[in-house]
């Protein structure tokens, strides 16, 4: 029993001591406004594959064209002229005449991955050194590719940025806006300030011929997920994949608790798949297991848990709340509550991922499988 209360004991204080050291050096990252470390004349085509309209499609896709930048090209990639955004997207190009864009159409087989599929007409068709491979739900802000280029150093591969949920319309999507803000992107940039930065796909700048050393595009075929093949690539050629330290919006919505769910499952089941070892200590994430580990450690002192355990809840809350309002990212009267909720689900969307490998994106049915002998 006395190891048990020991160990318990370690837990809880590693536990908390990275959770606060982890908002502390999120918050920094987040206030802080750097310089761009390259030339701001440097051309970039950005890569926006498109399927389908979402929530705010037209905002999103839109703010591409408003960037405060000399030199950039826009191509947008369907997989099909079908496809009911591509109306959206030749209407954007004709609206702003002033900005070189162009929509392709066609789906290259190189992987099991449809996102990948897509934009390698756009990579090929790419007339600048740097490309940026964006999703079509990112909201740009004007300064969008000074703060890519404001990370990238001189041992850089890759630069990436998590999304951060924005414009909930419904508790389930400030769930979301839970898991992604301060739970997944507070942990991303908390590792790139460590040293162990990973790609995630929502943005991804690459220096072109870094990536046509390394193979090509059809490098990134070697995983199921297009940003985990990413990182090891970057990461085989000896170079740092570093995250910005201000991560941009995903405006959210309307979205159900089954959209939130299966979402979830999605990228843990790739998480377990690319990235084992890191995902392992994921079942003990949040709050629930340190809040348990303290409610033994109580127990085992006679402490008072009417105080103790609300005591720890709150503190632990608070903490991810200041980052939140420093962040300026949202945060509303039930941010608290969806956090708690999160944190419950978390070992539950763990042991979840273990027990089946098949999940459907933007409609089409994937199975978590080896790619290693994708073409």
């Amino acid at each position: 029993m006395t190891v048990l209360i020991r160990a318990a004991e370690a837990f809880c204080i590693i536990a908390a001591a990275l959770h606060f050291s982890s908002v502390i050096v999120v918050m920094r990252r987040v206030r802080r406004v750097g310089k761009p470390m390259h030339r701001v004349e440097a051309g970039v085509s950005i890569i926006r594959p498109v399927c389908g309209v979402e929530n705010f499609s037209e905002a999103t896709l839109a703010s591409a064209f408003r960037l405060a930048y000399p030199r950039y090209e826009i191509l947008f990639c369907a997989a099909d002229e079908a496809d009911p955004v591509v109306p959206l997207v030749a209407r954007l190009i004709e609206a702003h005449p002033n900005i070189t864009a162009r929509l392709l159409i066609g789906n290259d087989r190189v992987s099991s991955n449809p996102k990948l599929n897509n934009v390698v007409k756009g990579w090929h068709a790419a007339s600048h050194a740097w490309i940026v491979m964006a999703d079509s739900n990112v909201l740009m802000p004007p300064d969008y590719l000074q703060r890519l280029f404001e990370k990238w150093r001189a041992d850089t591969g890759l630069v990436s940025s998590p999304p951060i949920g924005c414009s909930p319309h419904n508790i389930w999507a400030e769930l979301e806006c839970g898991f992604l803000n301060s739970y997944q992107a507070r942990w991303q940039c908390f590792a790139a300030s460590v040293g162990l930065g990973f790609a995630q796909g929502k943005t991804m700048l690459f220096r072109k011929d870094l990536l046509e050393a390394a193979g090509g595009i059809r490098a990134l075929a070697s995983e199921l997920a297009e940003d985990a093949a990413s990182s090891k690539v970057i990461a085989a050629r000896g170079l740092r994949v570093r995250v910005v330290d201000r991560p941009f919006m995903q405006p959210l919505g309307h979205r159900s608790a089954a959209e939130v769910w299966q979402r979830q499952i999605r990228w843990a089941r790739l998480r377990r798949d690319t990235f084992m070892l890191y995902f392992i200590p994921e079942l003990v994430a949040g709050s629930v297991a340190p809040l348990a580990a303290c409610a033994i450690v109580a127990a085992a002192n006679n402490w008072p848990f009417a105080i103790i355990l609300p005591a720890f809840v709150a503190t632990w809350y608070v903490a991810e709340g200041l980052l939140i309002a420093a962040a300026g990212w949202h945060l509303s009267w039930r941010s608290p509550l969806v956090w708690l909720l999160r944190d419950v689900l978390i070992p539950l969307l763990w042991i979840a991922s273990w027990v089946g490998k098949d999940f459907e994106w933007r409609g089409n049915p994937m199975t978590i499988a080896d790619q290693r002998h994708a073409a």
